[in-house]
């Protein structure tokens, strides 16, 4: 796929999904009733779909990173050129507040208003550690050892970890961004996202260093039943 294509997809993927993420909010804040609880199980399941069926449509273009700190990691194991570092997350964060605007609108909303929600503090940014973590870690186990669940899993880790996390689990700093310009359930206020990023970031850095060394690259050609076999690595086929 040319680079052009690859981009856009990166973009119009990452306004998708904060359509999703943005859109399912508003929506499940003014059906819950005031059951912040509901809300957040709606938000979250939304979410999830949202996500898998994203990256299982855009995954073969772009790789569906939808996500600088994925792209950063990918770039980290050389799966991409250090040259289209910067128009990824640059089209993933122009995207994302595409995406916001185009929520605000189906809801007869501003297309962009600035959130109040404060999310700040040591617990807030160690859960974006946590989250993104583990999000880096499911996306290099899976997509080295069985690469065709990747989108379900990626999917449904992030579905817990807006359960399992205080802070609903960003863990995308161009969500992060774009989550800043909307005044809704899904909003944080714009103090608080360098904090949120950088705890994001330092996830990514870990997950990728640990999660290449526990799933090593296959030799071309080892495969066990349709999935790496990670004991292979060490040394060629006999």
């Amino acid at each position: 796929m040319t680079v052009a294509r690859r981009l856009v997809v990166e973009g119009l993927g990452t306004a998708m999904l904060l359509a999703v993420v943005v859109g399912s909010g508003i929506m499940a804040e003014r059906l819950a009733g005031g059951n912040v609880a509901l809300a957040l199980l709606a938000n979250a399941l939304a979410t999830g779909a949202g996500l898998a069926a994203l990256i299982l449509m855009f995954g073969t273009i772009s790789g569906a990173h939808l996500n600088p700190a994925v792209t950063l990691s990918e770039a980290w194991q050389k799966n991409m050129p250090p040259r289209e570092v910067l128009p990824y997350i640059v089209a993933q964060v122009t995207g994302a507040f595409a995406g916001v605007a185009a929520a605000h609108l189906m809801f007869s909303l501003p297309a962009f208003f600035p959130s109040e929600h404060v999310r700040t503090g040591a617990a807030q940014w160690w859960s974006e550690f946590v989250a993104t973590f583990g999000l880096i870690g499911v996306i290099i186990g899976c997509s080295r050892s069985r690469p065709t669940v990747t989108p379900f899993a990626v999917a449904a880790y992030i579905t817990s970890a807006y359960w399992f996390t205080s802070s609903t689990s960003f863990a995308n700093p161009a969500v992060t961004l774009a989550r800043a310009a909307t005044g809704t359930f899904a909003g944080i206020r714009p103090a608080d996202t360098a904090g949120f990023i950088m705890a994001q970031t330092l996830g990514a850095a870990a997950a990728t260093c640990l999660f290449s060394w526990l799933y090593p690259v296959a030799p071309k050609g080892t495969t066990v039943a349709g999935t790496v076999a990670p004991s292979s690595f060490s040394g060629p086929r006999k």
